[in-house]
């Protein structure tokens, strides 16, 4: 298996990965911190299909996706922090003035989880961020000490794989998520 990231700029792949299963439901598409939240309560059914198509044709676009060959694998939303929820949350602190760049999503598909499909989405959204000339960039996942993380609050990833792609801690934050507490990870792009 030979995993390419890719930027995230062809729609019917980003809706294979964090698209609803039916277009007129009104979850996901990983917009919730991607865009302000009363745009994202607003946007309902194919709106919201529309708007990650608008945010794909963009440059950049909103994240990553991986591919094994052909078939896409996952994604994981990565922007500039200034331009997402991050740079309003009061649970998650400014360390200091960089324009970071964040990544805060990871999704990989039923039948390729356990594959380490999560390590490469890291590695593919860091160098995004750096072809883009961001200075630095974060991430913002639960610090689990090798305890289970539910599934579905496992998008934000876990210390230890940001870690073994060369982050560090930066902050705790006031933010808990399946009950751990979510740390700044920052890795410095210069």
């Amino acid at each position: 298996m030979v995993i390419e990231v890719r930027a995230a700029s062809v729609f019917d792949d980003v809706a294979t990965v964090v698209g609803p299963k039916k277009p007129e439901s009104n979850v996901c598409f990983c917009l919730s911190y991607r865009i302000g939240s009363k745009e994202n309560v607003a946007l309902v059914g194919p709106a919201r299909a529309d708007r990650v198509r608008g945010l794909c044709a963009e440059d950049p676009p909103p994240g990553v996706l991986a591919y094994d060959g052909d078939e896409v694998v996952g994604w994981a939303a990565v922007h500039p922090r200034a331009d997402t929820s991050f740079a309003r949350n009061r649970k998650i602190p400014h360390i200091d003035d960089t324009d970071v760049w964040s990544v805060w999503c990871f999704r990989v598909r039923p039948g390729h989880r356990g594959e380490g499909i999560v390590h490469h989405l890291l590695t593919g959204a860091v160098e995004f961020a750096r072809e883009h000339e961001a200075p630095a960039i974060e991430g913002y996942p639960v610090d689990n000490d090798g305890g289970k993380v539910d599934l579905t609050m496992a998008y934000v990833g876990t210390r230890a794989v940001f870690e073994q792609a060369g982050f560090t801690k930066a902050a705790d934050t006031a933010s808990v998520l399946n009950g751990f507490p979510r740390v700044l990870m920052r890795l410095d792009l210069r």
